[in-house]
């Protein structure tokens, strides 16, 4: 059931028995406010800490795109050669930990989400609507824990019954993307075979995470990443947007 990777054939997604979606940069264009999130919390870190190197859009893809919070910010800060001690989740966002880094980030963000919103992607709610229509189960797997509240500020939340997110993740003692874990415990929760299923996904990390869980398909949605690093990382087709795959969808054929 899987095709081959780069195949540019427009499948019907109501044809799988799930579609599991990240949910930054897909559903909602909040992968921009995280970007920004960070290159103002890491400017100004790296400003106060004298650091040689500063800060720029190339990190947030090479480091922070797709993974956990405190993760990113461990691998951000060891291109840089710094090394702090990894602290708590309870640190104060002005903790010199790990962290505490990654919940100063998480105020920032907070602070632009609930200033500007965030409206979903049209192609994106169009494409739900046609699953609804379907009766194709659907999943959020995101490895940001603001996943609920971003679903929450972009008016989503009702649509999807089971949400996988970095909150969950701690919990559950997952592994960030590119490790498969956060959609097969998606998948596990709708109760689907991931072999029937769709992992839809905007960074190379949770594309390859899709194709290490032997999803049936990995579809990329080209946001900024590029094509060619999403097919690269083992994306079976690339799109611009969901919407340019409403005319393969038809409700009937699930």
């Amino acid at each position: 059931m899987q095709p081959e990777p780069g195949n540019t054939s427009l499948p019907d997604l109501t044809s799988y028995d799930a579609i599991l979606f990240d949910l930054d940069g897909v559903l909602t264009p909040t992968a921009d406010v995280h970007m920004h999130a960070w290159k103002v919390m890491f400017t100004e870190l790296f400003d106060a800490w004298g650091v040689a190197k500063p800060y720029t859009d190339d990190d947030y893809y090479l480091s922070l795109d797709g993974m956990q919070r405190y993760e990113g910010v461990s691998r951000l800060l060891a291109s840089r050669g710094i090394d702090l001690p990894w602290g708590s989740p309870d640190d104060a966002p002005t903790a010199e930990t790990v962290c505490g880094v990654g919940n100063r980030k998480n105020v920032v963000f907070a602070d632009i989400l609930e200033r500007d919103g965030v409206t979903a992607y049209p192609g994106s709610i169009a494409m739900l609507d046609v699953l609804e229509a379907a009766g194709t189960p659907k999943a959020v797997v995101s490895s940001s824990k603001n996943a609920e509240s971003v679903l929450r500020a972009a008016g989503l939340r009702d649509r999807f019954p089971v949400v996988v997110d970095g909150a969950v993740a701690e919990v559950e003692g997952l592994p960030s993307k590119p490790a498969p874990d956060m959609f097969l415990l998606g998948a596990t929760r709708l109760g689907v075979d991931p072999a029937r299923s769709v992992v839809v996904e905007d960074a190379a990390s949770g594309v390859a995470a899709g194709v290490t869980g032997g999803f049936a398909l990995v579809l990329g949605v080209d946001r900024g990443a590029g094509p060619d690093a999403l097919l690269a990382a083992g994306a079976h087709l690339v799109v611009p947007d969901l919407s340019d795959l409403l005319g393969a969808a038809a409700p009937s054929s699930h």
